[in-house]
């Protein structure tokens, strides 16, 4: 028996289908192993050795696959053929202690003659590949191990910092900086609309008119040859061929560009699909930058255009990528059974593979051929432009319903046409577009940053990490001027003028900046700019490249990284803590300044100030819809004119129920309980709803004895320590309601070590998050 080890147990199922009784087929779940806690976990002194751990959970895991393994006449590691699969295939190959020879193979297909021509044709791991991986993982860590610490001591609500999310964070927060200053200016564009017989024809004036007086010289002129009997006739027509090719197959990052444009998924959930659908063995390789497809695939795609739509219609393409890094040995992403028209389980699954399919198709489809047709139209005094597309031959546009056309009907030099209306419409410049995430995932590969499986990852992280939100506004309406020439039949002509309302500005679904974001921007440029800066962090995925192609080393770039970077955060005590605050003013009944600020819960205002020696500051929620920079003096003097705070509500079993606000939000305490009241305010708040939250709170703790409690919380039950953050969680096997005291401090006792940051200059890493595979991954 073959014990053949993959990644995941969906993909295992379908393998096991397709190579039969002699092949086991077992999964390690994603990462078996990762880079230990502790303060020596990576140790640069020691040429940046890493000493890794068994992820807990995989213990037992870990026993079932080294039984099999033992059992097992041959071990084949099948892990993804990306770099982060290579780095999963050695640590199998690590904990499992199988030989340095043992086959690995890989598969860009999970389809039968895929998975059985990897296995006829293995190989071992490649080191030059897990090394590559390696060095990501530790520059990743040593980032957030080394900068988090000091973002927290120097920036206000600062969370952490990261090699990769920290520029995304920044392209946002330029970009909002870009539409904050820009200035729009308004101008008066001119259309026609005019008849030939039953055809309508819709015409422009070439030129904006730069302002209302522009625009009523124009449209007077216009009136005054109309009223003097002028016509509008075509004086010239031009016509061009052109023509329209199809776009290239999809690589990781241009369909989840593309499924953000045309079916509103987020990176994640795009991801999300294409995984299920690959597991499935429904598409290719998921995580690719290359756009070429296999010979026999092209030949596939060849014989089904031509058998559905004809030979006119199949025009064999290879695409060359343009993505910096590229890996041309992949495949673009496309079906592996073409002729399967839907596929999926769930309507994301299905729409994508749709979306996969037609594009893959598309591809190989024949250029679409246009005949463009110009039209100037004249009344003697101006000229107005129709521009009229036809489809000649629809080629890969046959696909997509034949395209959007603009047809315009057979007119001559001179013919005459009817003007029913003039418009002259005030619009304004549009400031730069907010990124959405389908156009930053474009602009980060445009930029060389992160590589295709990263950038779901890194779009989750800066919005997990309020850095980055998805606006929700509709927009704000905006006055326009509108002058409309009427050519009414049977009446004579005349201009109206009006006013009407259109909404301008909106952000629904787009990537806005949240103020700590933007402060953490700020400090990072003033004081690590190495670590925003765009082309450092392109250059470091270039390296980590030239590792995987054996042109540079391990050691090398670690080293050529972490000492100037290391320089930097050992005169992090330098800096001054970074003030974000915004000073709005003073408040004139006490003299005191007012400040809207951002702490560790969002943003808030300070009446008063926090030095040592001063009367003790008032805090106030910022008002709803506004944030640290547009909140106004009047707002927050509003703010603080309500009763102050802390409000006494009465009494709950003797002890008094107290109502509170502060830089981390609003509050019950009684007693020795304090309790989070995140949907209520606590200037509004009644006793009979603080009675509810005070019996839930203490519904929660199961047990109680003094300095060990055991407490229900939101992620399960737990037992509570003396001290800050002495918690540990109850194992799954054990009845909490069960636990006597002695167990519970056993149970504390017997906790991991709680991942820690070393003083300043220590050496080593420690911190590390669970990536997608349960790996470690990079801090935002």
């Amino acid at each position: 028996m073959k014990l053949l080890i993959v990644e995941s147990p969906a993909k295992a199922k379908t393998i096991e289908k397709y190579l039969g009784k002699d092949y086991k087929v077992m999964s390690s779940v994603g990462h078996i192993r990762q880079i230990a806690d502790g303060n020596n976990a990576v140790r640069p002194a020691e040429k940046f050795a890493v000493d890794y751990a068994i992820s807990p959970d995989k213990k037992k895991l870990l026993s079932e696959l080294k039984k099999a393994a033992d059992a097992a006449d041959e071990v084949i590691l099948a892990t993804d053929e990306d770099r982060e699969g290579e780095a999963i295939a050695w640590h199998l190959q690590e904990v499992l202690g199988l030989p340095k020879n043992t086959k690995r193979i890989t598969f860009h297909e999970i389809t039968e003659s895929a998975l059985k021509n990897a296995v006829l044709t293995p190989r071992t791991v490649n080191q030059k590949m897990v090394e590559s991986q390696r060095a990501r993982q530790v520059l990743d860590r040593i980032v957030g191990f080394e900068l988090s610490p000091v973002i927290w001591r120097k920036v206000p609500g600062g969370k952490s910092a990261g090699r990769v999310q920290s520029p995304a964070v920044r392209l946002v927060v330029e970009r909002e900086r870009e539409i904050e200053q820009f200035a729009a200016q308004s101008a008066y564009k001119v259309t026609g609309f005019f008849t030939h017989h039953k055809d309508k024809i819709k015409a422009d004036h070439k030129t904006k008119l730069k302002d209302e007086d522009q625009a009523r010289k124009f449209m007077d002129g216009v009136l005054s040859r109309q009223q003097k009997g002028a016509h509008w006739t075509v004086a010239d027509v031009k016509k061009t061929t052109g023509k329209r090719s199809p776009a290239a197959p999809f690589t990781t990052a241009s369909l989840q560009i593309e499924a953000n444009n045309k079916l509103g998924y987020s990176a994640r959930t795009t991801m999300n699909a294409a995984q299920a659908l690959y597991q499935a063995g429904l598409i290719t390789y998921h995580r690719t930058d290359s756009t070429s497809l296999s010979g026999a695939s092209i030949a596939i795609i060849k014989d089904y255009i031509t058998k559905e739509f004809g030979e006119p219609y199949s025009k064999v393409r290879q695409f060359t990528t343009k993505a910096k890094g590229a890996q041309e040995a992949h495949e673009a992403i496309r079906p592996t059974r073409l002729a399967q028209e839907t596929a999926g389980k769930n309507d994301f699954e299905r729409k994508l593979y749709a979306l996969i399919r037609r594009r893959t198709i598309g591809s190989q489809m024949a250029d679409a051929e246009l005949a463009k047709t110009t039209y100037t139209i004249t009344d003697g005094g101006v000229n107005l432009e129709a521009v009229g597309e036809v489809i000649v031959f629809d080629g890969f546009l046959k696909l997509y319903d034949g395209g959007k056309v603009n047809a315009l009907p057979e007119l001559a030099v001179g013919a005459t046409l009817n003007l029913a209306s003039l418009i002259a419409r005030q619009t304004f410049d549009n400031p730069p577009a907010r990124y959405t995430e389908g156009s930053l995932v474009k602009k980060l590969e445009e930029l060389g940053i992160g590589r295709p499986s990263t950038y779901a990852t890194i779009l989750a992280t800066i919005q997990d990490r309020d850095y980055v939100k998805k606006g929700e506004g509709e927009g704000k309406p905006r006055e326009v001027k509108v002058h409309e020439l009427k050519n009414t039949p049977g009446q004579p002509p005349k201009i109206e003028e009006r006013t009407e309302t259109e909404r301008s500005g909106a952000d629904k679904g787009k990537l806005l900046p949240e103020p700590i974001g933007e402060i953490l921007t700020d400090f990072l440029s003033q004081h690590f700019n190495q670590v925003e800066d765009y082309g450092w962090t392109a250059r470091i995925e270039t390296e980590l490249d030239e590792i995987a192609a054996g042109d540079k080393t391990y050691l090398q770039v670690l080293q050529d990284f972490y000492d100037p970077f290391h320089k930097l955060v050992e005169g992090a005590d330098e800096i001054e803590r970074f003030n974000g605050a915004n000073h709005l003013g003073v408040e004139p009944k006490s003299g005191l300044n007012i400040y809207a600020k951002i702490g560790r819960k969002g943003a808030y205002l300070q009446l008063g100030e926090s030095e040592k020696g001063s009367e003790k500051p008032r805090f106030m929620p910022i008002p709803k819809g506004r944030d640290l920079k547009t909140v106004t003096l009047a707002e927050a003097i509003e703010a603080f004119e309500k009763p102050s705070l802390p409000r006494l509500l009465g009494e709950i079993d003797g002890e008094p129920v107290w109502a509170s606000d502060g830089p981390f939000g609003p509050y019950l305490k009684t007693g020795k309980l304090n309790i989070t009241i995140k949907k209520e305010d606590p200037y509004t708040i009644t006793l009979a709803r603080a009675e509810e939250l005070v019996a839930e709170k203490k519904a929660s703790i199961l047990a109680d004895w003094g300095e060990i409690q055991i407490i229900h919380g939101a992620y399960g039950p737990y037992v509570k320590g003396p001290g800050k953050r002495n918690f540990a969680k109850i194992p799954k096997d054990a009845d909490p309601k069960k636990l006597t005291e002695e167990e519970a401090r056993q149970i504390l006792k017997d906790k991991p070590a709680r991942k820690s940051f070393p003083r300043r200059g220590a050496k080593g890493t420690s911190r590390a998050k669970t990536s997608r595979k349960g790996g470690s991954a990079p801090a935002a």
